[in-house]
């Protein structure tokens, strides 16, 4: 690898887990974190670490040509529930952080960026049972609208101007190491915490509410799998449909249940509830798994048994 790697929103749930493991493959200092707040301790002292707010395209320009960065991870967004209350704010972080690093590559000052996407592109009307790759795309919510937008500039600029840009339509992720960023999904993370805690955790949706979901550790090795796959396996440059498992409230808290008796769950479904009702209860990736090998190593079970033990020691 040429140069070095740039992470937008290291401070995140999953950029704090994705700088570690590519500091782990490719060397601390070849990793520069950046968020426009300061991370936790391991990605503050672990390595390169600058302030940056990706919507200041001067700040940004310094810092690709500071560090000789050619890869970019861009991971800052406004997240479905927290995008909602702000949509204004919202798209324009959404959108133009994105447009700032697509302009920077069509110029040649970058080589490969890696934008996430989101299961918010579909909306109501796509199909609930292994929704495909290619179907109809309505979302209704700020974040899923500006998804939707983002996957077609990456095509675009593809298309265009033969920019390296590759994505995956992340479902609801699930990790330890750091807490939820304002999404829908966020339930099954504080759900581990509340049953160690409390034994007692009250849902914002309904108990049957199936969504697509992955272990932390799954989406990260996606991610750079997917990078460090040769260009021409990269077959779809708006966003790969990836899955891990699916599951409702009510099914995780029985998989909890059989590991802490005394647990209990209760249900008070909010605003959150139509935007979950909008999205897919599961997700056909055949197409990643076909072009660049992609295959989830964990299911439900594996999943609440790490994270139940990690928490417990954490």
């Amino acid at each position: 690898m040429s140069g070095k790697i740039l992470v937008v929103g290291a401070a995140g749930q999953i950029g704090t887990e994705l700088v570690l493991k590519l500091r782990d493959q490719y060397g601390d200092n070849n990793v520069v974190a950046s968020d426009i707040k300061t991370p936790g301790y391991e990605v503050f002292e672990g390595g390169p670490y600058e302030i940056l707010d990706i919507l200041d395209l001067k700040r940004l320009n310094h810092i690709v040509s500071k560090h000789n960065i050619t890869q970019v991870y861009l991971l800052a967004a406004l997240l479905s529930s927290t995008a909602e209350q702000n949509p204004g704010f919202a798209w324009n972080l959404n959108m133009n952080g994105l447009l700032n690093l697509l302009n920077m590559a069509r110029k040649n000052k970058i080589e490969k960026i890696f934008w996430p996407s989101s299961i918010a592109v579909f909306g109501p009307n796509s199909p609930k049972e292994m929704c495909p790759q290619y179907t109809i795309t309505e979302p209704n919510t700020v974040y899923g609208i500006s998804k939707l937008a983002g996957e077609r500039w990456c095509e675009y600029f593809f298309e265009k101007s033969d920019v390296d840009v590759r994505s995956i339509r992340y479902p609801g992720l699930i990790g330890w190491k750091s807490q939820p960023g304002g999404g829908t999904t966020d339930y099954a993370v504080h759900i581990f915490h509340k049953a160690l805690k409390d034994r007692h955790y009250t849902c914002y949706l309904k108990e049957d509410s199936f969504l697509p979901m992955m272990y932390m550790d799954d989406a990260i090795r996606a991610t750079i799998e997917l990078m460090e796959a040769p260009k021409e396996q990269i077959k779809i440059r708006s966003s790969y449909n990836i899955a891990g498992m699916s599951f409702s409230p009510k099914e995780i808290a029985s998989e909890i249940k059989k590991r802490i008796a005394d647990f209990k769950i209760s249900f008070d479904p909010d605003h959150r509830q139509s935007i979950a009702d909008s999205w897919p209860s599961s997700i056909d990736d055949s197409l990643a798994r076909q072009h660049w090998l992609w295959e989830a190593h964990y299911d439900l079970p594996k999943m609440v048994d790490v994270m139940l033990k990690n928490l417990q020691f954490n």
